[in-house]
């Protein structure tokens, strides 16, 4: 078995092993959130980790109705002319916690007197070190150049911070059970649908998603990209009929992650839209109407809070992921070119 599979498999123990360990801590940092000086989070990632930013802005934005941003590090490397940092609590997520350019927000924030928090698998870590405090994801070794398990307790990281900072006992009592989903999931997935090797010969997808799941269709899209070297872009369903959809002709894939919740609604029209242009639909969804209108299905376990439903949607598309690197006759633990280690400044 690669690596890869090996890590995708080890997700439920992994994000267990994280709320098991790291609850206490959470509810120490969830008093930094309310602190009157803090008027805003900004967030320094990049990669798998980018798209657990785009998770948080949805949580941690509604934890205490503060603006979510997302920081430029060439402001801080390149340019060298960092923005004043003003009302900020500045997180930067790495999963190695290696990234120069994310470590030199943080910096800069404390420089400026800032509060600043890192989540990373290495509590050893350059971006650990320059941080005030540190949320360990207790992912264990990850050795696969593609986030799985690492990704995942990013999510549960920053679930566990919704919870904490608005003191929600009701959320992490609901956090906690997500384990167990997790891993009926993952059986779902393995076990799910035979048939992708119909899409072994494609040239490229379109991924899309609303609300608090918009960050899992980048990370889907991104897995497949690295995995099989497809051109793979991700849009919110808002974004796509903005002009992208032009692109989309018949016989085009299209992977809808659409989770029961606000955004069902947008995405339903959003089919009628797809299936006018003759799109192929591939739909992760826990709706028996929604996966009867598509050329592939991947269903998901329920019931699943909608706030947490992307610990389980982005599951289905990891092992698409995983599926079509294999059609394709590809390394899955060494994409061409790639380590898992990226330095950018």
């Amino acid at each position: 078995m690669s690596w890869l599979e090996t890590e995708l498999r080890e997700q439920p123990a992994a994000l267990a092993r994280f709320l098991e360990r790291q609850v206490p801590r959470a509810r120490d940092l969830g008093a930094v959130f309310r602190r009157n000086d803090v008027r805003y989070v900004l967030i320094a990632s990049r990669g798998s980790s980018g798209n657990a930013a785009r998770y948080a802005q949805y949580l941690l934005g509604r934890a205490n109705r503060v603006p979510v941003a997302f920081a430029t590090p060439s402001l801080y490397t390149l340019y060298e002319q960092p923005p004043r940092l003003d009302g900020a609590l500045a997180i930067g997520i790495s999963q190695s916690g290696e990234s120069p350019d994310v470590r030199a927000v943080l910096e800069e924030a404390r420089r400026q007197g800032r509060p600043t928090l890192a989540i990373t698998n290495d509590p050893d870590s350059p971006l650990a070190r320059a941080a005030e405090a540190v949320l360990p994801l207790e992912a264990g070794e990850e050795r696969a150049v593609a986030a799985t398990k690492t990704y995942l307790n990013s999510l549960g990281a920053v679930s566990l911070l919704f919870a904490a900072s608005t003191q929600d006992e009701a959320a992490l009592h609901e956090l906690e059970r997500m384990p167990a989903r997790v891993a009926e999931q993952l059986e779902r997935s393995f076990t799910g649908p035979k048939d992708l090797d119909r899409y072994w010969a494609i040239g490229g997808a379109t991924v899309v998603a609303r609300g608090v799941n918009y960050g899992t269709a980048f990370e889907i899209a991104l897995k497949v990209r690295e995995l099989s070297g497809l051109l793979v872009e991700a849009y919110s369903s808002a974004d796509l009929l903005h002009g992208p959809i032009a692109a989309i002709g018949k016989g085009w894939p299209v992977i809808v992650v659409a989770p029961s919740g606000p955004a069902r609604a947008g995405i339903e029209e959003l089919l009628d839209r797809l299936e006018e242009r003759g799109a192929r639909l591939l739909v992760i969804a826990d709706d028996e109407v929604l996966l009867r209108r598509a050329e592939t299905a991947f269903p998901l376990v329920g019931p699943v809070p909608e706030w947490l439903s992307p610990l389980v949607a982005v599951i289905p598309g990891q092992v698409a992921a995983l599926r079509l690197a294999q059609l394709r006759g590809l390394d899955l633990d060494h994409p061409a070119g790639l380590s898992k280690v990226t330095l950018t400044r």
